[in-house]
């Protein structure tokens, strides 16, 4: 019987078929073998200053675990997170939709911005409120700022609707049209036009006078089909301080009254005391001047045309 507590050797090429048959040894009762005193022992497993920084790591990720967990439950308890949302801005199907009122620090991107049914919308700010619309480049096509002193659109075209969707207000490069059936200006100075104005009526208050007035420059009144001046309670005054033409290019000019007043008229020399009873002439120069003559049996104009000299 062999003592399998002694050396084995390697097997030689020649004996590699012989080690393929299984060798098994049956130990009967009693039979002894023998040990070597000298057998080395193999401790398994993580002993002295490695054993104890693998504890101490695993204490520190405990530790920072437990802190993590005790900071997570922190903010959740702080920022008011709940199943809903977080705080007043829950998230909806429609949406995001914050109670109460909101402080922004940064820009703020959104599509659409609407109050509750029964709240109105407040945009408030201690320097300016500015909205802009950008392309898909990120160019600004239109921009909104409300600032202290002024309120400044930027845009291609500029309008106010009424509750109908009916335009009042339309500005854009080339006009500014005004969709309301009348547009009243109540500055004391009325309104300053630096372009023409077209309009298909100008009127006054009632107890109000209507005045168009040039200063500095001439007034013009275009109409392709006629131009009706009207004042049924009081009077039409028109001064200049050089000429007033009345002109007609195809019709007549009209002076359609009960009594028709020329006060300053040139007066030609009066003729003997009593002769004209008060009676004047109208005479008409060439070139259409209007002079008085004093009346007598005949005409007495060709007496004074060298007025129209």
């Amino acid at each position: 019987m062999e003592d399998l507590a002694g050396p084995a050797r390697a097997p030689r090429p020649g004996e590699a078929a012989e080690m393929v048959r299984e060798q098994y040894t049956t130990i009967t009762e009693g039979t002894h073998i023998e040990r070597p005193e000298n057998q080395a022992v193999y401790k398994i497993g993580i002993y002295g200053w490695r054993k104890r920084c693998l504890y101490l790591f695993v204490l520190l990720l405990l530790i920072i675990l437990l802190v993590n967990f005790a900071l997570t439950i922190w903010i959740l308890r702080v920022m008011w997170f709940s199943p809903v949302g977080m705080g007043h801005l829950h998230v909806t199907a429609d949406g995001l939709r914050l109670e109460g009122e909101s402080e922004f620090l940064f820009p703020l991107y959104v599509k659409e911005i609407r109050s509750r049914v029964d709240s109105s919308l407040l945009l408030q700010s201690t320097q300016n409120v500015t909205m802009n619309a950008r392309n898909a480049e990120g160019e600004v096509t239109g921009r909104l700022k409300v600032g202290p002193k002024m309120v400044e659109v930027q845009s291609q075209q500029f309008q106010i609707h009424s509750k109908d969707g009916k335009p009042l207000f339309t500005v854009d490069e080339e006009k500014v049209m005004v969709g309301t059936d009348k547009l009243r200006v109540t500055g004391p100075e009325g309104a300053l036009f630096e372009h023409s104005v077209e309009t298909p009526l100008v009127r006054p208050d009632p107890p109000q006078d209507l005045r168009l007035e040039s200063p500095t420059r001439s007034l013009s009144m275009d109409a392709p089909k006629g131009i009706h001046i009207q004042a049924p309670a009081g009077k039409i005054e028109a001064l200049t301080q050089m000429d007033i033409i009345l002109q007609s290019s195809d019709g007549t000019v009209v002076l359609d009254a009960e009594t028709v007043c020329l006060p300053e008229l040139a007066l030609g020399s009066q003729g003997p005391a009593g002769s004209s009873q008060g009676l004047y002439e109208v005479c008409a120069c060439p070139d259409g001047k209007l002079y008085l003559s004093v009346a007598g049996m005949g005409t007495t104009c060709h007496e004074h045309s060298h007025l129209c000299l």
